[in-house]
């Protein structure tokens, strides 16, 4: 293990509602860490499961606690970004799996790349041998995921994996708690226009998708948001601003290929069907994506084994100025 100095030089910051049973195994992943010189920043939003219990249990002079309401994941990232008393706030999530040298990477790069706003690393869906995959993102050089943001295309990352500059997040105004879902997408844009971001083109977070998590409910929502947030990137392009979300809803749903989201749902569901070991319900699943949107699986699949050239997350740019009349009204 890497030795400790007197001041924690990072902070692993983890929201935490009704994090069991899974945030046991977070926990031990991030106190078995390679690297021992940090603080785990917990914000307990009123769990009522045990997890509070439990967290207050582990006796570790690393681990701090807040209790706060249920004020939702937005307002807990903001206060773990404002309760960092390091430079860097190291994302995770109650259910994810920190492996064994994250931290120990992170603190090369970050000492490497000390002017990066964000520094990202790969994710693979967890436990590994019940799941299939690396987690979508995008890769590239700061250049390059710059200038996909300035094409006026969104940046695909694995949230938990993502390692913010505290005092260059917070500059940028943290994460934007006028939205409701899509809030790291909007953030990755904001910081890519200002600050480098960084990649790590390792596999150091194991990505837990189970039934309850927020990642498999509320698809639809979820593309709504998204193309909310590539709307906002849009007007900020072209120094525009944007309308609030219900007066441009109903434009956005128009914009949704509904197909391929329905293979995003079943693809989900072959991949927790293959955790549950239900090889029948994952062959089943997979077949029905691939019937659903040939296309879509075809370019998911290729996105898995794509070594070269920077993913990109949206819809084309083009379709947004065909609805300029309502998006951006004189």
């Amino acid at each position: 293990m890497v030795k400790s100095e007197e001041a924690p030089s990072l902070t692993v910051g983890i929201p935490v509602y009704n994090g069991m049973p899974y945030v046991r195994d977070c926990m031990e992943s991030l106190l078995a860490q390679s690297y021992s010189n940090f603080e785990i920043l917990l914000v307990v939003d009123s769990s009522s499961d045990g997890s509070l219990e439990y967290l207050e249990s582990i006796s570790d002079p690393r681990i701090r606690i807040i209790e706060g309401p249920r004020a939702g994941l937005i307002a807990a990232l903001n206060l773990l970004l404002r309760e960092a008393k390091t430079t860097w706030l190291v994302r995770q999530d109650a259910d994810d799996i920190a492996y064994p040298k994250r931290l120990e990477t992170i603190i090369r790069y970050a000492q490497d790349f000390p002017e990066a706003g964000i520094i990202f690393s790969r994710a693979e869906y967890y436990p590994p041998d019940r799941s299939f995959g690396l987690f979508r993102d995008s890769r590239g050089t700061p250049e390059e995921l710059r200038a996909v943001v300035r094409s006026g295309y969104l940046l695909a990352f694995c949230h938990p994996t993502a390692v913010l500059n505290v005092e260059k997040t917070l500059r940028i105004g943290g994460y934007d708690r006028t939205l409701k879902h899509a809030e790291d997408a909007d953030l990755w844009w904001r910081a890519a226009l200002e600050f480098d971001l960084q990649i790590i083109p390792e596999v150091l977070v194991g990505y837990r998708m189970h039934a309850t998590s927020m990642m498999t409910q509320g698809l639809h929502d979820d593309a709504v948001s998204g193309l909310y947030v590539q709307y906002r990137l849009l007007s900020s392009l072209i120094g525009r601003d944007p309308l609030p979300l219900e007066r441009v809803q109903v434009v956005l749903d128009s914009l949704i290929d509904g197909r391929a989201l329905r293979a995003k749902s079943h693809l989900r569901t072959f991949n927790m069907r293959v955790g549950q070991r239900d090889l029948f319900g994952a062959i089943l699943a997979f077949l029905t994506a691939t019937f659903t949107s040939p296309g879509f699986v075809a370019r998911r699949i290729l996105d898995e084994f794509q070594s070269k050239g920077v993913l990109r997350n949206g819809i084309d740019p083009a379709l947004f100025q065909r609805a300029r009349k309502e998006l951006w009204p004189e």
